[in-house]
């Protein structure tokens, strides 16, 4: 309990320390898109990296060899837990959007990071408004944002594998970037599994090769899908 309570009060401490730096971001962006991207990035990953050691996560990374580095990528990855998002933020290397659901534009003090995270907020009620949200994070692939998708919709919250959904796979074949298949596991274990109370649990995260079949030609999503969910399931079922 005492360690959830830290956790919380550091987490709100946090974000009004660092609120100024949305503006700054903002008119960074304005001059020299690079940059601003570097301080995002840095903002991040010391963000999550600090709530992770809070929360007593021990972290083991692997694959980042594989990642390309001269290309935005779309990271497709099963969702354990609300711990996968500093995760992917403190290792994946880079700045990363996700496409999120709209109700946590909400949110006060982290839909303005968000967003100049390059965040997309869906609204999966309203299908128009859904398809023109999966478009605009295509549009941020092609220019150059690399962008995460949990394509299970929502939390596992154990270390089953649901099926992928397709919608968010529109992603790679609208903007045909490289799609890199990321497996979480253990992260559930941190919170999820404890009915809300944080625990130290070990963690593993693997980034797996691009899969690049949709560069190549046309291709079904459902087969994009199930290959996709077979390499993020392999990468699952390692050993710690």
């Amino acid at each position: 309990m005492v360690r959830t309570g830290l956790w919380f009060v550091y987490f709100m401490i946090y974000l009004l320390v660092i609120s100024p730096g949305i503006k700054k971001a903002e008119m960074m962006y304005k001059k020299d898109k690079n940059k601003a991207g570097d301080y995002v990035k840095g903002k991040a990953e010391r963000w999550s990296r600090r709530l992770l050691k809070l929360a007593g996560a021990r972290l083991e990374i692997r694959g980042l060899e594989y990642l390309p580095q001269k290309e935005p990528v779309l990271f497709v990855s099963n969702h354990q837990g609300n711990f996968d998002i500093p995760i992917l933020l403190s290792s994946a290397g880079r700045k990363i959007g996700f496409l999120s659901k709209i109700e946590v534009k909400k949110i006060p003090l982290i839909s303005p990071w968000m967003e100049v995270m390059g965040c997309v907020f869906i609204d999966r009620a309203d299908r128009r408004k859904a398809v023109q949200a999966i478009r605009t994070a295509a549009n941020k692939l092609e220019d150059g944002n690399s962008m995460v998708v949990f394509p299970e919709g929502t939390r596992s919250k154990s270390a089953e594998v649901n099926d992928f959904k397709i919608g968010s796979l529109k992603l790679a074949t609208l903007s045909k970037v490289a799609i890199v298949p990321v497996s979480i596991s253990g992260s559930y274990k941190l919170m999820e599994a404890n009915n809300g109370i944080m625990k130290p649990a070990d963690v593993k995260i693997i980034y797996g090769k691009p899969i690049r079949i949709h560069q190549e030609g046309k291709v079904d999503l459902q087969t994009l899908a199930a290959e996709i969910q077979r390499q993020v399931q392999k990468n699952v079922d390692k050993k710690m």
